[in-house]
């Protein structure tokens, strides 16, 4: 029985109309096995962050097919796409994206918002997150009363809050200190250490040794699957 969680196909992005069409992604083919931990490396412009947005269910391809646990994600309609998207996969943003009037609590408790619990419930689910992201104590502060490490911490506890089996992070370091920078990859070591498939995006190889494949990207293309 196949170990594949991941498959994306042919997978081709491009903007705009011949002459002026920029071609973002050229023909990408991966797979990623259940339980794996992936970083996809590249420079600015490679197309690492686009490839991840299509793996995430977020931008649709102009060609190719992405399927998860044997489903063709893109072949869904905008509702069971957003199903599928809450039910298996975390996103955490490269801005954190947390909404500033709302406590740490309450924006991890915002993927929760469609299900079918009581309030009580949806804060016992998201301070569960926040405790094993080691910010059950700040739970009540509001984002800007947070650390940049602090307020990523909060991001990757709502991305996790649904126990999706796939978190894909887009560049989660990129405004963060070495030290802090260094903590962040440590919790997503342990998300995946607790049978998660973590796929992150970066330019910096100082984080390559946190991850057991390292995928590198230029110019659209996969240059190496790692392995």
């Amino acid at each position: 029985m196949s170990n594949i969680l991941m498959s994306v196909k042919k997978i081709h992005k491009h903007y705009g109309r011949d002459p002026e069409r920029v071609h973002v992604l050229k023909s990408i083919d991966l797979d990623i096995e259940k339980g794996e931990s992936v970083s996809i490396m590249g420079q600015s412009g490679s197309g690492k962050s686009t490839l991840l947005t299509i793996m995430g269910g977020l931008n649709e391809p102009t060609e190719g097919a992405l399927e998860i646990k044997n489903t063709n994600l893109y072949d869904l309609n905008h509702e069971k796409r957003a199903e599928f998207r809450q039910m298996n996969l975390g996103f955490v943003f490269q801005q954190f994206q947390l909404l500033s009037y709302l406590t740490a609590i309450e924006n991890v408790m915002l993927p929760l918002v469609t299900l079918k619990l009581t309030n009580k419930e949806k804060r016992f689910r998201a301070m569960k997150v926040l405790k094993r992201v080691g910010l059950e104590d700040k739970a009540h502060r509001l984002p800007n009363q947070l650390s940049g490490g602090e307020q990523e911490r909060v991001a990757i506890a709502r991305a996790i809050v649904n126990e999706p089996e796939i978190v894909l992070a887009d560049e989660p370091t990129g405004s963060l200190d070495t030290k802090t920078g260094d903590e962040i990859m440590n919790v997503f070591g342990e998300l995946n250490a607790s049978g998660m498939t973590v796929i992150m995006v970066t330019h910096n190889p100082v984080y390559a040794k946190y991850f057991k494949r390292v995928i590198t990207m230029k110019d659209g293309q996969l240059t190496n699957l790692g392995g």
